[in-house]
């Protein structure tokens, strides 16, 4: 299968030969995102280096009937960047760079391919401070964050991406350009189409500009790595913590235990039943441990000294060993009542190992926003042993009432349990503005919403 020679020579001849590349030229990179799942290279690898280039790309393949799949830094969990057969991918990375940091307004101007730790610095060269931040900093890309309404471990304070998505340019299916690059908080001038855009995961829309908020630099940090019996302990410094909180990490045993000896650590003497890594402002944690000690909450901490002590806290629970050690590792991401976290942690881990004797189990997460990750290993790999570990999760998350997506979105790899947190009629209303907006369905089709 390839491009047709009228649409290849045209798409070649507008982006030129660093914007486009076909058939043995298309990298491997392309071929899946971070979860490994995808099988599929793409047809072409389109990289356009301005919102003009994106824009007459899709209007090309509009015009031919060309799918595409919107790529930006491949960290996704989610398989949404993933090429299906018979589609071209649209690649961001060429599209990147800071345009502008108003110091007076506090916001940055940017372009959607900048990866975000790059933006982080260049906010913090201009004495400012660019709230999100997540464990893929240093490859995912603005525009991928704002696709995916990425979340992160600074949710309990600054809040989602789109808590700090001030305006918004991005190109529609046929190459129409919505460009509204407000820099105001309130902007109440009719349908919100950047709340829209925002973690709609590429299916309505390409983002190329946003206009980020600045927050003033915030007052040191003071972290620390608590040990607890269980995670109601937990909720406890939870609830001391969080008017003061930047980051609140739970891991529970089996997850802490496995990450700390791929690192070659052993932080406590004895295994706690729970670990939480909190984060608070520096003058508020010792008198938060002081409190969590006489109230019975915390057995023992650990309190960082250096930067290399805080990185040591974060490298267990970032998890890159893990992720090194289980090839096939499934990590889901769910989000349920804090009341219901305990029970549903041990039920996931007993109703896995009931199915897969011998899988490796374990939970983790940012609890404060909700949000819980799980960790999967099994026997017989992927395939039909994953989808049946994923059901026997998500059918708990649907009985406590939660999200089987909190933050990495839905995708392909989540598209059959999308009815375990949403209703028909909101699906229905779903289609229909996808619909509304790439009326021929050419844009990440079959992510999402799966097939019409």
């Amino acid at each position: 299968m390839s491009l047709s020679p009228d649409l290849s020579g045209a798409l070649a001849a507008l982006l030129g030969p660093q914007g486009y590349a076909s058939g043995a030229d298309v990298p491997e990179a392309t071929r899946t995102d971070a979860s490994r799942s995808g099988q599929v290279l793409p047809l072409a690898l389109l990289r356009p280096a301005s919102v003009q280039e994106v824009s007459g790309a899709l209007r090309l393949c509009h015009q031919h009937g060309q799918r595409v799949v919107v790529q930006g830094g491949m960290t996704g969990l989610a398989g949404g960047a993933n090429p299906m057969a018979g589609e071209v991918a649209l690649s961001l990375a060429r599209l990147r760079g800071v345009e502008e940091i108003d110091a007076e307004a506090g916001l940055m101007v940017l372009r959607a391919g900048t990866v975000l730790e790059q933006a982080q610095a260049a906010a913090e060269a201009a004495g400012w401070h660019l709230p999100i931040d997540l464990g893929a900093r240093g490859s995912c890309q603005i525009g991928g964050n704002i696709a995916t309404n990425a979340g992160g471990v600074r949710v309990i304070r600054h809040g989602m991406t789109r808590d700090n998505l001030l305006g918004i340019e991005a190109v529609l299916a046929d190459g129409t350009v919505l460009s509204h690059l407000n820099r105001s908080v309130k902007d109440n001038t009719g349908y919100d189409l950047r709340h829209l855009i925002c973690g709609s995961e590429g299916t309505l829309a390409v983002v190329t500009r946003a206009v980020l908020r600045l927050l003033q630099h915030p007052t040191p940090v003071g972290k620390a790595l608590c040990a607890q019996t269980d995670f109601t302990p937990g909720l406890g410094v939870l609830g001391l913590a969080r008017a003061g909180a930047t980051a609140f990490e739970a891991m529970w045993p089996e997850f802490f235990e496995l990450n700390q000896r791929l690192l070659g650590r052993e932080m406590f003497a004895d295994l706690p039943g729970m670990v939480v890594l909190v984060e608070t402002d520096e003058a508020a944690l010792t008198p938060l441990l002081e409190a969590g000690f006489e109230a019975g909450l915390i057995g023992d901490a650990l309190v960082a000294r250096s930067g290399a002590e805080a990185r040591s806290f974060w490298e267990i629970r970032e998890a890159y060993a893990m992720d090194r050690a289980f090839p096939d590792l499934i990590n889901l991401d769910v989000s349920l009542p804090q009341a219901a976290m305990a029970d549903f942690a041990a039920a996931c881990r007993s109703g896995v190992l009931a199915r897969f004797p011998g899988a490796h189990v374990s939970v983790f997460g940012h609890v404060a926003d909700g949000n819980l990750h799980l960790a999967m290993a099994l026997p017989e790999g992927g395939g039909a042993a994953a989808h049946a570990a994923e059901g026997i999760v998500y059918d708990l998350v649907r009985a406590a009432g939660g999200s089987v997506s909190a933050e990495h979105g839905i995708g392909m790899l989540k598209r059959d349990w999308l009815g375990h947190s949403r209703s028909a009629a909101e699906t229905d209303a779903m289609r229909a503005i996808k619909a509304a907006l790439d009326p021929s369905g050419i844009l990440n089709r079959g992510r999402v919403l799966g097939p019409s």
